[in-house]
């Protein structure tokens, strides 16, 4: 069979090697401009523009002729989103699947709600890839990969809470407490698929200790790490370093994000999805 691998944009990668792949893109709306989350999005511009913007601002998820367009001609495909407890694209990509299957009987989609957002679909993707090429059929990738999901983690720290105050995300007390104090966040993501705040920290060194700690705590061992940055790489690269000066065989990259997780995370925010044992 020809299978594919479809995300939303929240897995802030727009290409794969060595797969068929598509992004779907998420939007950034406000009043007065939209922000489409592809790989033509300036997104300096972006940042400094709602940095100044004193409005409302949201975003829109993709419709399901935008899933569809994306499916291709595929026999199988892979259908991964952001959290249904954030986001209606996991519902737009079900509804995509049942009319891709009416027009094409034979061909096959499955929708996998992450119950997380950003590099953990990553970490995800990559493994279907991994069980793609190694020429499994359609129900046994499906069967893997959602034992799989089971074993996979996001963990995240902010400096900034404002948009997810804006859309509803936390409260708009909490965040301005944190701005005025100077102190991050560290959280992740819930079983449930909600965005779960862990800690406060005063200063990144310490919320880079902190994450680290909640890592091996979830059963984090040494496997795949993958980290996303909204302008700042230098916290990103350390983080890295301090993951590898415990475990040196771990598999971990450092990229930065695109628009709709940046939107969210802000400037100087990490998201970081990984591997457990347990």
């Amino acid at each position: 069979m020809n299978f594919k691998i479809v995300t939303d944009s929240s897995s802030n990668i727009f290409s794969m090697e060595d797969a068929s792949f598509s992004s779907v893109p998420l939007k950034i709306i406000t009043d007065q401009k939209e922000f489409v989350d592809d790989p033509q999005l300036n997104l300096e511009e972006m940042l400094s523009y709602l940095a100044s913007y004193k409005g409302r601002s949201g975003t829109s998820c993709p419709n399901i002729q935008e899933w569809l367009d994306a499916f291709g001609d595929a026999d199988g495909v892979f259908a991964l989103t952001i959290t249904s407890s954030l986001s209606g694209c996991y519902n737009a990509a079900v509804q995509a699947k049942e009319h891709y299957e009416a027009e094409h009987p034979g061909r096959r989609v499955c929708c996998l709600d992450s119950l997380s957002a950003g590099p953990e679909l990553v970490v995800i993707a990559e493994k279907l890839r991994e069980l793609i090429k190694a020429g499994k059929a359609f129900d046994e990738i499906e069967a893997e990969i959602r034992s799989y999901m089971k074993r996979t983690r996001l963990i995240f720290t902010l400096e900034s809470l404002n948009n997810m105050a804006q859309n509803g995300r936390v409260s708009p007390l909490v965040a301005k407490a944190c701005g005025l104090l100077g102190i991050r966040i560290v959280g992740q993501a819930s079983s449930e698929g909600t965005l779960q705040p862990l800690h406060k920290s005063r200063g990144t060194a310490k919320a880079l200790k902190i994450m680290l700690s909640e890592m091996k705590k979830n059963g984090y061992q040494g496997g795949k790490v993958r980290i996303v940055h909204c302008q700042n790489e230098a916290a990103a690269q350390e983080f890295r370093k301090l993951i590898l000066g415990e475990f040196p065989e771990g598999d971990v990259t450092v990229g930065p994000m695109t628009a709709l997780c940046s939107f969210y995370a802000e400037a100087g925010g990490l998201m970081i999805g990984y591997e457990s044992q347990t």
